[in-house]
């Protein structure tokens, strides 16, 4: 009895040591998780292809979440676009896609209705996919509906930025504009339009504090250009190292979207040397 005891307890410790080394081991590979960080990539990066090839290279870069946009092509032998109009059986066929490659669709975007009637299909959408956070930039008179509809469909909108002159390019628009709206209406901070715009990634992440839902994340070249291109995180202006301190501060933990606008037929290994770079400052 007291054999078959000492046997149990071993068998117990050996069990906690593995899974406490495996933990460990998962940490320091993904080191974002601890930060509650969904590290991903917006298709959007490999428009180029197919949503079904940008799924393969998102697997290559050794990330776990996606940000899909509207209008890809699905591929792989499924039928549709990545949007509203997808077919049930499209919609079946994508979701098991994603499971095959471990890879959660968790936001949408970036994408705008022309009404009522369109961001309601929108919604209706993003809920039937499990979408957690629709990335967007609505017309001025359509934030009220929206709002609305991020309650009714409990999805979260974030407001993206593309550079000066475009109408969300300040983030102090941006905070005015959420005032009275829904707790589930934020902010998509894309951090390399803002360099691009002129505008301080930190000084302004730091405006919209608690607002912030989710993260476009580029690094360029050059500040204040709007010709400025993409290069690998933390070789370029935007500081990415006083970004990843910001969003700790914040308590950040929501997508992080790699977007690499430049080299587009051959920028898989781009986004792959950046998220290395993003994991190595973590």
């Amino acid at each position: 009895m007291r054999i078959f005891k000492l046997i149990t307890c071993l068998f117990v410790l050996l069990t906690v040591m593995v899974s406490t080394t495996y933990g460990q081991r998962k940490s320091s590979k993904y080191p974002e998780n601890k930060l509650h960080w969904k590290l991903g990539s917006q298709a959007y990066t490999f428009r180029l292809f197919t949503f079904a090839q940008a799924l393969d290279k998102i697997d290559s870069c050794d990330l776990r979440y996606v940000e899909a946009f509207p209008g890809q092509t699905i591929g792989a032998g499924i039928e549709g676009k990545m949007d509203y109009s997808m077919s049930d059986a499209s919609k079946k066929a994508v979701k098991a896609l994603l499971k095959k490659k471990n890879i959660t669709l968790h936001a949408y975007g970036v994408v705008s209705g022309k009404d009522a009637a369109e961001w309601e299909k929108i919604f209706a959408f993003a809920k039937s996919m499990g979408v957690a956070v629709i990335n967007c930039e609505p017309k001025e008179a359509d934030l009220n509906v929206v709002s609305q509809l991020c309650d009714k469909y409990d999805i979260k909108a974030a407001i993206h930025n593309h550079p000066n002159p475009s109408f969300y390019w300040n983030p102090d628009k941006v905070l005015e504009l959420l005032k009275g709206k829904s707790a589930k209406m934020g902010a998509a901070a894309d951090v390399g339009h803002w360099a691009r715009s002129g505008l301080n990634p930190v000084e302004s992440l730091k405006k919209l504090e608690g607002r912030v839902f989710h993260i476009h994340f580029k690094d360029l070249n050059t500040f204040g250009d709007k010709s400025a291109h993409d290069v690998h995180w933390g070789t370029g202006v935007i500081e990415m190292e006083k970004i990843i301190q910001e969003l700790k501060r914040q308590k950040f933990t929501g997508m992080i979207s790699a977007e690499y606008e430049y080299n587009w037929q051959n920028n898989k290994e781009d986004v792959k040397e950046s998220v290395v770079n993003l994991r190595k400052a973590l």
